[in-house]
């Protein structure tokens, strides 16, 4: 497992190996990292297209590979989420690879309990949920109603088959390569109003 491209590409990061099964931990691979990327590159998302000065919110990050190519590609700060022993364990160790303690957060937290972001909103959310458990449903609703995606905000969701978007995102576009489905959604939810009184 490699960075693809920017500033760090051809980085090897720590891995999983095939995945840990137990955790149903199975990393991106690289051609589809790449394939996505390349989707943001080349897709009417934004001026400079993303990654680029976006602040990432990576859901379900196992190893970080999908949010730290980000950063290699450009993003102001990625935030990480994980509940998995073993992938944080890996994620650490991939961020300090990277170099990017000062860019970079990681919440040891089940992504579908964010709870309330008490940071700037993400602009680009990259979620990568283990397949076909409904999981990712339940993740991007909890950062939406927790204030973790900011209006306009791109959603990267991958997943095995088509999720359907919940309310409040609007699908973009959306592709398939082999066994895995990106699709691309933009949140049309306000930020939440939190009364601290």
């Amino acid at each position: 497992m490699r960075i693809i491209g920017g500033r760090h590409r051809g980085l090897m990061l720590a891995s999983v190996g095939a995945g840990d099964a137990e955790a149903r931990l199975r990393p991106t691979s690289d051609r589809v990292r790449e394939s996505l990327y390349n989707l943001l590159a080349h897709g009417d998302y934004g001026s400079p297209p993303p990654p680029a000065g976006r602040r990432v919110l990576d859901l379900f990050a196992g190893t970080g590979a999908l949010g730290l190519e980000a950063l290699s590609r450009g993003a102001g700060f990625a935030t990480f989420v994980e509940s998995g022993p073993k992938a944080l364990a890996v994620l650490r160790r991939n961020v300090g690879l990277l170099g990017a303690e000062e860019a970079a957060r990681v919440i040891s937290r089940d992504a579908t309990r964010l709870g309330r972001n008490h940071e700037a909103p993400a602009d680009l959310v990259l979620l990568d949920p283990p397949y076909g458990r409904g999981l990712g449903e339940a993740a991007i609703a909890s950062a939406l109603a927790g204030g973790w995606v900011a209006p306009g905000g791109l959603v990267v969701w991958e997943e095995a088959v088509n999720p359907v978007p919940p309310p409040g995102l609007t699908l973009l576009d959306r592709r398939r390569y082999g066994e895995t489905v990106i699709s691309i959604l933009e949140s049309r939810v306000p930020l939440p109003s939190f009364d601290d009184a």
